[in-house]
């Protein structure tokens, strides 16, 4: 009996199996940012994407992916797409960085948990995934979490609020970018590769930088700052190309959970009524959107359409 294998699924499994490592992986990583928080959070990133160049680039050739990245440069579109990706995600990690640093990480959690919901709208939106009234009602019982913290903050959340549009943003472009995940993922470090340098020698001539011999265990952690970028980075850009947006919102559940978690158990960082009260929103937000996905929403696995990276 010859055994047939279900190639239609395969990329879904494999998209899947992409995010769920690149989501455990940032879940992990305020560990990390915590050991670097006596670094300024501009510091940290330039050195994430200085670092994050040999990484991507190692990648590249065991592909054999070099000749796409050529193709890409002289391509002034791709070029420009890029740029705006490349822009995005600098944004998204100095926030990021920079909040984890000033013990703000359950308003990182928060914006992370909102991002999911902030996916399915934009897949909504922008590429005509449609939802149904669960899913509209998730959303707005996310908006109304926001608003509640606003009003007790006497201000808009905008850690929580950037971090969630910013990457959000960032999964939609990175899914229309005409380019593989792992030379997008370059291509993007490599732009900002030498705003990034000329910052890092400023400060080294500056005597600022602790990029030095003399503090090895910074030069470790800044060294560190590459593979622990790049990697759960280039699984998510994978994990995109061959996953619905809206699927992608709802694994994305795993990482501000573990944010959550170590913010209250393991930074100690407060957790006062408003917050509990937010947060219950959110989660109900979150549980009706999964609800309505697995158990309303029904579609054929084969039906859904994905484009792989080699492509």
């Amino acid at each position: 009996m010859t055994v047939q294998t279900t190639t239609s699924s395969d990329p879904a499994s494999r998209g899947f199996f992409y995010a769920l490592s690149a989501y455990s992986l940032w879940g992990f990583l305020p560990l990390f940012l915590k050991a670097v928080a006596h670094i300024p959070a501009t510091e940290v990133v330039a050195h994430r994407i200085l670092w994050s160049v040999p990484v991507a680039g190692v990648v590249l050739l065991v592909l054999g992916r070099t000749k796409d990245v050529m193709a890409a440069l002289r391509s002034p579109r791709t070029m420009v797409m890029a740029a705006v990706t490349a822009a995005i995600i600098a944004l998204n990690w100095g926030i990021y960085v920079w909040a984890i640093a000033v013990e703000r990480t359950v308003e990182s959690a928060l914006g992370y948990y909102i991002n999911p919901l902030v996916s399915v709208a934009m897949g909504a939106v922008l590429l005509g995934e449609r939802m149904n009234r669960m899913q509209m009602a998730a959303i707005g019982l996310a908006t109304v979490a926001v608003c509640f913290l606003a009003v007790d903050a006497g201000g808009v959340p905008w850690v929580s609020l950037s971090l969630a549009f910013t990457f959000a943003t960032y999964g939609y472009l990175r899914k229309t970018l005409p380019i593989g995940p792992s030379q997008g993922f370059f291509l993007e470090v490599l732009i900002l590769c030498l705003p990034a340098l000329a910052y890092v020698v400023w400060l080294q001539m500056r005597g600022e930088s602790h990029l030095l011999p003399s503090q090895p265990y910074d030069f470790a952690l800044l060294l560190a700052c590459g593979p622990i970028t790049a990697v759960p980075l280039l699984l998510y850009a994978f994990g995109a190309k061959l996953l619905r947006l809206s699927t992608l919102g709802l694994m994305q559940y795993i990482a501000p959970t573990m944010i959550f978690l170590i913010a209250i158990f393991v930074f100690n960082e407060p957790f006062d009524g408003v917050r509990v009260v937010a947060f219950a929103l959110i989660w109900s937000a979150l549980a009706i959107y999964t609800w309505s996905t697995f158990f309303v929403h029904e579609r054929p696995a084969v039906a859904e359409q994905v484009v792989t990276p080699d492509k």
